[in-house]
């Protein structure tokens, strides 16, 4: 089948053949008409499929018709990771050339003015992270009430990075009708609910076995001990044709660490990790797209749809906590049908991490052995925190002389094995000749110190003796002091009661009264 089987217009098509596709894949051609004819998708591919484009192709052709409002955008992609939204933005830029359509990418890092202001010429397709897209709400800058097409991409993903609340506080904010593109590589059960509660009547596309790595790339798997992983590496890559290569860690400080050291032993290599500001984190990876990094160290953020072509091989320094992530990270690799190469470097303590990945892929990952170190077994019990590295086979022991029975065998510690009555524990212990010569000190004996000379000691004057008084004497002695005690405490309190206002008496009171005179009365004889 051709992309022009699949009902999209002239000027998608002229786009698609000037990047040199013809065929589309698996998962775009059964995707594309379903989105064409408005109907929800639940898409699930693996990784390095082009599902990208599955949606991408379809939205340019429907949103072709209309025109966007100020801070309305009219669909929305949201992306688990910058890098991710970058590249679903470059894929817009070029299979939409021949179409005039606004365009926002709203990620962290960049700077809040110059996203708002394309909010405000209007965005016919905005794609973003979910952290920012919900800060820019907050902020009154968005209005998502006239959203037709949701894609949720990489869902698996947003899972793991903990966006799921996120995720359902944004669709909760949408319109009801609209069309939901769900697409994801694998298919969870917590995944597969999400999709039961954002979709409606949805057409299921599977293309591919969840969880099932491209058959284009070749696995290997070597064993070493932590403190020689960098070793068998730096073999890795001198022995094998590496063009250029991922180098995934577990942790974003070990990513520093390990390119410090491909550093001093020679190698081209950069740096990736979430911690980076965005402009590093864009300059790196363009840097490695262009050819100038050689080696790329990165984190589990370039291991989901960073597309680059021509990746010739994926080294994992450290053995994902997450099966399912070794499948994302190895496909960096062997994409669009090209052949690559993914080795993978094991502590003997990850054998359980490494037993999961081999149940997920249905298959056992080849040894390899490394010329010059010793290959430890992997060891699959159920361990502890703080348990001990084991120890090699050529590491000798501190002491010579140091005892071979367990801890548990020895006898107890204790100071009566010290004693002198005790004759056997004496007896069985030899006593060094130092020790021996030692004069002999009971539990609670004291070091005696030395006397000093230096000044002469006085004599104390004797104490007086206490005189034996009558114990009537005393108990009058103790009244005596108890009825002073009060004595004192009524004469320091003012209980003389008080009577009128006291020594505050208002001014008012105190000012002198004029005399009243009385009203003369009426003459009673005159009246009469």
């Amino acid at each position: 089948m051709q992309f022009s089987e699949l009902g999209l217009g002239p000027e998608v098509l002229q786009a698609i053949s000037e990047v040199g596709y013809t065929t589309p894949t698996p998962i775009q051609e059964k995707a594309i008409p379903w989105v064409l004819q408005g109907r929800d998708v639940l898409g699930c591919a693996q990784t390095g499929t082009g599902k990208t484009a599955s949606f991408t192709l379809p939205m340019i052709e429907i949103l072709a018709q209309g025109r966007a409002r100020a801070r309305m955008p009219r669909s929305l992609i949201l992306e688990p990771t910058r890098e991710l939204a970058a590249q679903v933005a470059d894929n817009f830029e070029i299979y939409g050339k021949y179409h005039k359509l606004n365009m926002a990418l709203l990620i962290g890092g960049e700077s809040f003015g110059d996203q708002v202001k394309k909010l405000e010429r209007g965005v016919d397709v905005l794609i973003a992270t979910p952290g920012r897209m919900i800060d820019l709400f907050e902020r009154g800058n968005i209005l998502l009430s006239d959203i037709k097409i949701l894609v949720i991409d990489e869902a698996d993903r947003m899972l793991d990075m903990g966006f799921i609340p996120d995720i359902e506080r944004i669709v909760g904010l949408l319109p009801k009708l609209r069309q939901t593109l769900f697409f994801s590589a694998t298919m969870p059960p917590e995944i597969r609910r999400l999709a039961d509660q954002f979709l409606m009547n949805p057409r299921e596309i599977t293309v591919a076995p969840p969880a099932s790595p491209a058959a284009t790339v070749t696995q290997a798997l070597a064993v070493a001990y932590d403190e020689d992983k960098r070793k068998v590496l730096r073999h890795l890559l001198q022995t094998e044709d590496v063009k250029n290569a991922f180098i995934f860690c577990n942790r974003k400080k070990d990513v520093g660490i390990l390119h410090q050291s491909l550093s001093r032993h020679g190698f081209n290599a950069g740096a990736l990790h979430g911690d980076m500001v965005q402009s590093k984190r864009t300059e790196t990876l363009e840097a490695f797209k262009q050819g100038s990094i050689d080696l790329l160290v990165c984190s589990d953020v370039a291991a989901r749809g960073i597309d680059i072509k021509g990746v010739s091989h994926v080294f994992n320094f450290d053995v994902p906590f997450n099966a399912e992530d070794y499948v994302h990270r190895i496909g960096r690799t062997g994409r669009a049908g090209l052949t690559g190469r993914a080795f993978t470097i094991a502590a003997p303590e990850d054998g359980r991490l490494v037993q999961a990945i081999e149940k997920l892929i249905g298959r056992e990952i080849p040894r390899v052995l490394i010329d010059g170190l010793e290959t430890p077994e992997l060891e699959f019990e159920e361990s502890g925190r703080g348990r001990r590295r084991p120890r090699r086979k050529d590491e000798g022991r501190k002491e010579e002389g140091r005892k071979s029975e367990p801890r548990s065998a020895r006898p107890p510690r204790s100071r009566a094995a010290d004693r002198t009555e005790a004759g056997d524990s004496a007896a069985a212990t030899p006593v060094p000749e130092e020790r021996a010569a030692r004069p002999e000190r009971s539990e609670r004996s004291v070091r005696a110190r030395p006397e000093r000379t230096d000044r002469p000691v006085q004599d104390r004057p004797e104490r007086p003796v206490r005189e034996d008084r009558p114990r009537e004497d005393r108990r009058s002695r103790f009244a005596d002091r108890g009825e002073d005690r009060r004595r004192r405490r009524d004469e320091d309190d003012d209980r003389t009661p008080v009577i009128g206002f006291g020594d505050d008496v208002p001014a008012f009171i105190l000012r002198a009264a004029r005399p009243v005179r009385p009203a003369a009365l009426p003459d009673s004889d005159a009246e009469g």
